[in-house]
């Protein structure tokens, strides 16, 4: 793959680009510069801190320098690609900060992640380096590790949160006055990695400049300030806590962010008792369990001001319910990585925060909703949602076949949600077109699924459903035909893990049958299959 970082990247037209620097929505900064620029301001002002650590924004940077001057000096170059698989820590946003101070381009890997989608990162991205944490005492995750390593070779260095003769860590190198790799602003400053709604997962670009306006709109559409504090639940990686606004959008402000890798209520109520929390992100399936918990947990919960709830739709219901247990703070967020972000506001009524799921955090944002032929619909009637904007993608990374089926020709992703778009202007989400398992905000693909399966060698079909689940929204259902012995549902699931497969794509429910339903083109017939598995 060659090194180029613009190669397979596509960029806004020139016309556009220029629009959007005239009307000073892109101002050709760095990220970097959102969160150093309060180092100056406020070096001694808690900037980050979790469970065993915390930093002031001039310790931030400075922990962030010393990385960027190590990697400087093991000779990695601005544009190169690295993996960043990091749990909820300090240690994430200092090697996020390091990697964007050393002008490397960072590939944010989920937790979850295991090797078959780590490969497929570094064999896309071209990534020089894989940086990972929780190796020590983990042998399985030791091993998975060395397999990456192997079997990526465009991999120079693997680096590990842990110390070990296997894996070092960072490379670091102590400096005053570190002055950061210059970076064109119009280049993909990180990539997001997309659910994945066909196969693996794709390669979300996203540049210096888009991404700035992304945290800017969103610190605006929160009326998010240096008072914020905001607690860290989901996993860091994901667009949602990351910049909507989330971390960067509390560090462009000067505020605080505490990360927790125990998203339990009655934890996280007691770190939002003790530190003042001002502000979290949640899906769904976690919102219930919180909502829950208000009726027997003590904890003062009065600094909350803002509950984002997003990654899947909240049901009026569990709304109702949100906004009972935490007055004023629920939001309903929808928006995805590849761009669009949609907010319900602090002056909205109970009725529209209930009911919608908001409308764009900018006036710059245009939608349509289509038909199945692509033609509009009238206002207010259900189609596909398009969408198209200073900070939504033109294109996934590196490919090529998959854009001309998800992009219009004049440049509109198809979001592959099926939606209403009310007088107001707000967003109902009733459905989505793509075949695809949405668990607790974890969106991918059911045929990435099927084909591991298909691998088995007592398995001749097999088709992945999303099944109702109360507490995750979703879960993975799983209906095969067998040519001789039938699996359990446990070898299935330690098949697949040893295929490298994410735990939670891992099927929870099995139906084995003599034959799937087909439809009359002969493709499988899902909304039947739902008949055959409770």
């Amino acid at each position: 793959m060659e090194n180029n970082l613009l190669n397979g990247y596509t960029p806004h037209p020139k016309e556009l680009e220029a629009f959007y620097q005239q009307q000073g929505i892109w101002d050709n900064q760095p990220i970097w510069e959102l969160i150093t620029r309060n180092a100056k301001n406020s070096p001694n002002r808690c900037a980050v801190r979790d469970l065993s650590d915390q930093l002031t924004y001039a310790e931030l940077v400075n922990e962030a320098d010393s990385i960027a001057a190590g990697l400087v000096e093991q000779g990695y170059k601005a544009g190169e690609r690295a993996i960043l698989q990091w749990s909820n820590q300090v240690s994430f946003i200092t090697a996020l900060l390091g990697l964007f101070r050393a002008g490397m381009v960072p590939v944010l890997a989920l937790p979850a992640h295991r090797q078959n989608e780590i490969c497929h990162f570094a064999q896309v991205s071209g990534a020089s380096i894989y940086i990972t944490s929780g190796v020590e005492g983990d042998e399985s995750r030791r091993s998975m590790i060395e397999q990456i390593a192997s079997q990526s070779p465009t991999l120079r260095g693997v680096y590990s949160s842990d110390e070990s003769d296997s894996f070092p860590p960072l490379p670091r190198r102590e400096c005053q006055g570190f002055t950061p790799v210059p970076v064109d602003p119009k280049a993909p400053a990180l990539f997001l990695v997309s659910g994945g709604t066909t196969g693996l997962p794709k390669l979300i670009p996203r540049t210096h400049n888009d991404y700035r306006y992304n945290i800017t709109c969103a610190t605006t559409a929160c009326n998010l300030g240096k008072d914020g504090i905001y607690l860290a639940v989901l996993p860091a990686a994901h667009n949602f806590p990351l910049g909507c606004p989330g971390i960067l959008g509390t560090l462009s402000m000067g505020g605080q962010v505490i990360f927790t890798k125990d998203a339990s209520p009655d934890y996280c109520f007691e770190l939002i008792e003790r530190y003042g929390v001002t502000a979290t992100a949640l899906v769904p399936a976690l919102a219930q369990v919180w909502t829950a918990a208000t009726e027997w947990e003590d904890a003062d919960l009065s600094s909350l001001r803002l509950l984002q709830v997003g990654g899947s739709k909240l049901s009026p219901t569990d709304a109702k319910a949100a906004i009972d247990a935490f007055p004023g703070a629920l939001q309903q967020v929808f928006g995805m990585a590849e761009g669009l972000i949609c907010y319900t506001y602090h002056e909205d009524n109970d009725e529209t925060i209930t009911n919608t799921q908001g409308r764009p955090m900018s006036s710059l944002d245009t939608l349509k909703v289509v038909d199945e032929y692509g033609q509009e619909v009238k206002a207010g009637e259900e189609g596909e949602l398009l969408t198209r904007g200073p900070y939504t993608l033109r294109g996934y990374y590196r490919a090529e076949e998959h854009n001309r089926r998800a992009f219009t020709p004049d440049g509109f992703y198809r979001s592959g949600d099926r939606v209403r778009i009310l007088d107001n202007g707000n967003i109902v989400v009733t459905g989505r077109l793509k075949d695809v398992v949405n668990r607790g905000g974890e969106t991918f693909a059911c045929d990435e699924i099927e084909e591991h399966l298909l691998a088995h060698p007592s398995i001749q079909q097999a088709a992945i459903i999303p099944l109702p689940d109360q507490e995750m929204g979703e879960q993975v259902g799983a209906a095969i035909v067998c040519a001789d012995k039938t699996p359990s549902l446990q070898t299935l699931r330690d098949f697949l893990t040893e295929r490298g497969l994410a735990s939670f794509k891992l099927p929870e429910q099995l139906k084995v049958l003599s034959r799937l339903p087909v439809t009359a083109v002969g493709k499988v017939d899902k909304r039947k299959l739902l008949d055959h598995i409770d």
